[in-house]
């Protein structure tokens, strides 16, 4: 203020506007610092990045003490403002004032902005997890299933193969007491009776889907 004579000869209410003026100017590079964050968090949002979730949180809580800081300004100025006419403010002081009014009112909004992209972000994110929770278990369920079809195959040929293993087991006891042992068309009846068994079971297994 000692710099500038011209403003300070303007009275007490020029070294307030100075002040003011001051702190309104120094919240510049802090919503430049939040409006890069924001972007930051998009782009970490699309990227389906680990840990965005809390970042998005911990940027909220800056963001909601930030507008408790500047919300009471725009209504401090407001408040000198009412008082012009009154008091006699001179009228180039008051133009500062405006200004410094002006500028409060265009960082509440910025911040406010703020607030509500950090919301809408965090509605996205959320979908975007449960949208990819869904495609994982997706992915599992389908895997299951295909495992699931690859057993019934299994247990299918399994079966199938059992059953000639069964016959010849049977005919391999070579008991005293086995007619079709002595029997001319045994061996020819054994075989069929594997391959009669065998396609019965390829058909029912085939119909329900099995192979």
């Amino acid at each position: 203020m000692e710099n500038s004579p011209d403003l300070l000869k303007r009275g007490p209410e020029a070294v307030l506007y100075a002040i003011m003026d001051a702190v309104v100017d120094d919240y510049a590079p802090v919503v430049a610092g939040l409006q890069n964050d924001i972007d930051e968090i998009e782009t970490e949002v699309f990227g389906n990045a680990p840990g965005v979730s809390r970042r998005i949180y911990a940027l909220s809580r800056e963001v909601v003490d930030f507008q408790r800081a500047t919300r009471p300004l725009a209504g401090i100025v407001g408040g000198l403002s009412a008082g012009f006419e009154k008091y006699n403010i001179d009228e180039e002081l008051r133009r500062y004032l405006r200004y410094v009014a002006d500028h409060a009112t265009h960082v509440t909004e910025r911040v406010d902005g703020f607030k509500q992209a950090l919301q809408d972000i965090l509605t996205v994110n959320a979908t975007l997890v449960t949208q990819q929770q869904n495609e994982e278990m997706k992915a599992l369920a389908e895997a299951g299933h295909a495992q699931n079809e690859e057993i019934k195959k299994i247990s299918a040929w399994a079966a199938i193969l059992f059953a000639p293993t069964l016959v010849g087991t049977i005919y391999g006891m070579n008991f005293d007491h086995m007619p079709e042992l002595g029997w001319v068309f045994g061996y020819p009846f054994a075989l069929l009776l594997m391959g009669v068994v065998c396609a019965d079971l390829y058909v029912v297994f085939k119909r329900r889907d099995w192979l």
